[in-house]
């Protein structure tokens, strides 16, 4: 029998179907604006956490060096900033790893090098996402930096003393550097010319522990690294001058202050793992020269068996018993005379065709090949300038204001008055040199120069000389309206006295 639903059931069962379609539409949709809650509720939660972890993450990060970003959570920094930095995490840092080894007053310096790179770090940073301003407004956002500076110069002046001086140099005369930014339209070759400054330090910094203690050589190495690597920087990224962005807001100290506080970071980095030390390359060529010279002397000292080598030659081989090869030869030229002309044959006379220079090259008055000049004047110094005086014969060289060192190389009868000087005044290879100072100079070197007269003021009666290798030096004191001469000791007599070498001047001096 089949069973057939009456109608009535059916609109029963429809209904009830519908009511338990509903029950379930209901609950689906419910279902729904939970699921949709709890998404919302992971996603605040997920960004409070990725904001804590960049929040901590900012307070442990070190000197702005390791940074990864610096408009909050999703930030990026800008290419030459990131290879800014990859410079502060190489080179940098291996200088404050080696200046940390030889400890004292270079590690102090070293410290304040590394807070100057962290001014340089966070302009760079304004310059990524602020349009360049005003020329003045530059200047205002530059002062850090040049504060900086002044600092590590300060230090080098404070510590006269310090048995590191010539590494305080070399940091102190080179650090202007990082004034490139300031620099257009080509300021790599002004890194270069500051580079070239520490130079001439790092060389003294090179004679003294060259051969007694390598690590000082390693910092040498490290430190110049820093400004070779700046200069392939700038040439890279910045080869006309900074590049500031074409966008943002105009760069102001306000936005400086941000960048300051957001996206730099001032705790020093952690040291990088040490690598192998560095290899200078002066020490392959003083093994190659070494090794030379011992063969040499291996081949003189075999006394009476170097001639074992020699054949014998019979009379009628000799030109000088024999006429008539005289007669077949043309003369020869002795062989001590066909060796290079010496610096002062008249044959080197064309060097005498160099153009005469008296200007300012950054922060270097270049004098040089002036002859029979009396009436060479500069004006207009600065502390941060230095003078070089180079083959200047017969002349004279007035130096107004005060300036940071003087020196004269290979110059002969010359005069040099300056007023003041804060670093040292240095006269090298030179020849019957007069020196009047006029104002005040903490030191006078002089070396491998013979004759020299020096004539202090009353202000500068506590310069310290420092002489080598020199002769017919005076130094000319003034009392009572005049000048009074005191020769400087050329000879000097040592003797032990049962624990170390006494030197004295002798009786006898120049």
């Amino acid at each position: 029998m089949v069973y057939m639903a009456s109608a009535k059931e059916l609109g029963n069962g429809g209904q009830n179907q519908q009511e338990r379609r509903g029950d379930k539409k209901k609950s689906y949709t419910g279902h729904q604006n939970r699921m949709a809650e709890t998404h919302g509720l992971m996603e605040r939660l997920e960004k409070a956490v990725t904001r804590l972890e960049s929040l901590f993450s900012d307070s442990h990060r070190s000197g702005g060096m390791e940074c990864d970003a610096i408009n909050g959570v999703n930030g990026s920094i800008a290419p030459y900033v990131e290879a800014f930095d990859r410079l502060l995490n190489g080179s940098v840092a291996e200088f404050l790893r080696y200046s940390k080894i030889l400890e004292g007053d270079v590690k102090t310096h070293a410290e304040m090098v590394r807070a100057a790179f962290q001014a340089q770090r966070s302009f760079l940073v304004l310059a990524s996402q602020c349009q360049e301003p005003q020329e003045n407004e530059v200047a205002m956002l530059l002062k850090p930096i040049s504060e900086k500076i002044q600092e590590i110069q300060n230090f080098r002046e404070r510590n006269r003393g310090s048995k590191m001086f010539n590494h305080l140099s070399a940091v102190s005369e080179s650090i202007p550097a990082l004034g490139w930014i300031a620099v257009s339209p080509k300021p790599g070759p002004y890194v270069k010319e500051m580079n070239d400054a520490a130079t001439f330090y790092t060389n003294r910094v090179l004679k003294d522990y060259k051969n007694s203690d390598t690590r000082h050589v390693d910092w040498v190495k490290s430190y110049l690294n820093i400004w070779s690597e700046l200069q392939a920087y700038i040439k890279e990224h910045h080869t006309t001058g900074l590049t500031w962005s074409k966008t943002g807001p105009v760069a102001s100290p306000m936005s400086m202050r941000s960048v300051l506080t957001s996206g730099s970071c001032l705790s020093p980095p952690p040291p990088p793992p040490p690598g192998p030390p560095p290899i200078f390359d002066t020490e392959t060529v003083k093994d190659e020269g070494t090794a030379a010279r011992s063969a040499l002397f291996a081949q003189l000292n075999q006394g009476e068996a170097i001639t074992k080598g020699l054949r014998h030659v019979s009379d009628d081989q000799k030109t000088h018993k024999n006429p008539s090869l005289r007669a077949q030869c043309p003369p020869v030229r002795s062989p001590t005379k066909s060796h290079t002309p010496s610096p002062t044959s008249p044959k080197n006379s064309p060097q005498q065709s160099h153009t005469p220079v008296l200007e300012l090259e950054g922060k270097k008055w270049r004098v040089e090949y002036q002859e029979d000049k009396n009436d060479l004047v500069i004006n207009n110094t600065e502390l941060k300038q230095v003078a070089y005086i180079f083959k200047c014969n017969k002349s004279t060289l007035q130096i107004k204001g005060k300036i940071n060192s003087i020196t004269i190389d290979n110059c002969k009868k010359f005069g040099l008055v300056f007023d003041n000087v804060v670093g040292i005044v240095e006269v090298i290879n030179s020849r019957d040199i007069q020196i009047q100072v006029m104002g005040k100079v903490p030191t006078i070197s002089i070396n491998k120069t013979e004759g020299c007269h020096i004539y202090l003021s009353e202000e500068s009666l506590d310069c310290e000389i420092v002489s080598a290798k020199s002769s017919e030096m005076n130094i000319l004191i003034p009392q009572d309206g005049d000048y009074k001469e005191f020769p400087v000791p050329e000879q000097f007599k040592t003797a032990w006295d049962g624990s170390k070498l006494v030197t004295e001047p002798a009786e006898i001096v120049g």
